[in-house]
């Protein structure tokens, strides 16, 4: 498949862009740096790689320059420094940016600039994140591929025949490349996961209810816990600490946001990995994975028993995907009343039937996607099947690289833990990324 040529692969010392989130808020912090390099860095990135990536839809060049340089006056006055100051962050095209188009790909909105920002947005810009821009989604913000009649289609750094999958594609492809150290998506059955794992970077969806989905948008407009259980707002990078330091600043409830609760974000550092009980489902009866995703699955199980976790092949409850199926065809219409009122109590069945399964784990492990990324328009069937079943439940699935298959493509792998231990599956995912190498870097 064709190449997209992104420029020398970085090493240390390289370009500011090849930087990770942490890296720049410490060097930032202790004034080796200053936020305007920064961020004239990655907004040099996104112009060399963006012609053929198409992965950023609105670059706010002035706004992000601007921002920095309120920074750096700010810690030349003597005020601290902030979590995240300086890292420069795009956020998906259906979140609202306030002064900048938030679109969701769809023509009727082109021209529709937000008056506010989505708390998730607002809550990395208080803490000295600043935003460059949106990034490529499908139309409304929902789909298996990142393409609209608006801005057209989002290729992956890997490759141009290759596809980013949906639904927060530009995203994933942005910061594979370089152009964007942080990133925001929404997942509800696997939109955050699946071109995390198709590019190679780090991403998690997190439990439902941490994060306030306040700001995010679909076809109808403002969601929350009641009418979209399964849709949440995460966090994407290239490393696991850089997800675990922006979820310190964006969990916790808005006041807005009915569904976030008051559970506190716990630091996954304190997770001690030795006696955590692992589940390995390399094959979910449903669509097997290729060799070399499912020989990924088996190396990190045996990674994390050489840490001392107790590694166990295990399934869990069967039926997540069929039922998934279902919840689809209710929101287009096709179930009345009562059989919408049945498929909930299916739904609630389900869930209470996987807590009772994941009583006797800390975490499992398993593919994002049955294959490396598909070629473009070539998505496999069943292949949400990996990620379903846990925006069902709530649960918060973290993703990282461990492995690439033989054309040269990431493979990533999904770590779930149980409802609010996002910490766990932080860790866990922490531990797989020092163990099998992590993100690497696209070819030129």
């Amino acid at each position: 498949m064709p190449q997209v040529r992104i420029g020398p692969v970085p090493a240390p010392g390289d370009p500011l862009w090849a930087l990770s989130g942490h890296e720049i808020a410490r060097l930032v912090r202790e004034r080796r740096i200053t936020a305007v390099d920064v961020v004239t860095a990655h907004l040099e990135r996104i112009r060399a790689v963006n012609p053929r990536l198409n992965a950023v839809v609105q670059l706010d060049a002035d706004g992000a320059l601007e921002a920095a340089s309120a920074a750096d006056r700010r810690l030349a006055a003597g005020d601290p420094a902030r979590p995240l100051e300086g890292v420069p962050f795009t956020a998906k095209d259906n979140l609202e940016t306030a002064g900048i188009v938030t679109s969701i790909g769809v023509a009727e909105r082109e021209a529709t600039v937000p008056d506010r920002d989505a708390t998730a947005v607002a809550r990395l810009k208080a803490a000295g994140a600043i935003l460059l821009g949106k990034t490529n989604c499908p139309p409304w913000g929902g789909g298996s591929e990142t393409e609209n009649d608006l801005y057209g289609r989002t290729n992956n750094p890997f490759g141009s025949g290759w596809s980013v999958s949906g639904s927060s594609g530009g995203e994933a492809s942005i910061i594979a490349a370089g152009g964007s150290a942080l990133g925001l998506g929404t997942d509800s059955g696997g939109s955050i996961r699946d071109p995390a794992h198709f590019c190679g970077i780090a991403a998690l969806k997190p439990s439902a209810g941490l994060i306030p989905v306040t700001g995010a948008l679909d076809d109808e407009g403002a969601f929350g816990m009641l009418s979209d259980i399964r849709t949440q707002v995460g966090p994407m990078a290239r490393s696991v600490a850089d997800l675990s330091l922006a979820m310190s600043v964006l969990a916790g409830p808005d006041g807005i946001d009915a569904g976030s609760m008051p559970v506190p974000f716990r630091d996954p550092t304190l997770v001690s990995l030795p006696g955590l009980r692992v589940a390995v489902q390399p094959d979910n009866g449903m669509v097997s994975p290729t060799p070399e995703t499912g020989a990924t699955v088996h190396r990190a199980a045996d990674a994390l028993a050489n840490l001392g976790c107790h590694v166990e092949t295990a399934s869990h409850p069967s039926g997540g995907h069929e039922l998934t199926f279902d919840i689809w065809r209710s929101y287009d219409g096709e179930l009345s009343s009562p059989e919408l009122y049945r498929l909930l109590r299916r739904w609630d069945a389900y869930r209470s039937s996987m807590l009772r399964w994941m009583a006797d784990w800390d975490a499992v492990i398993s593919p994002v996607y049955p294959t490396p990324a598909h070629p473009y328009g070539q998505p496999v069937p069943r292949g949400l099947s990996y990620t379903t079943p846990y925006s069902l439940t709530g649960w918060p699935a973290a993703v990282v690289r461990c492995g690439t298959s033989p054309e040269g493509l990431p493979i990533g792998l999904q770590v779930v833990a149980a409802p609010w231990r996002d910490d766990v599956a932080l860790r866990v995912a922490a531990a797989l990324e020092e163990a099998l190498g992590g993100f690497a870097w696209p070819p030129p």
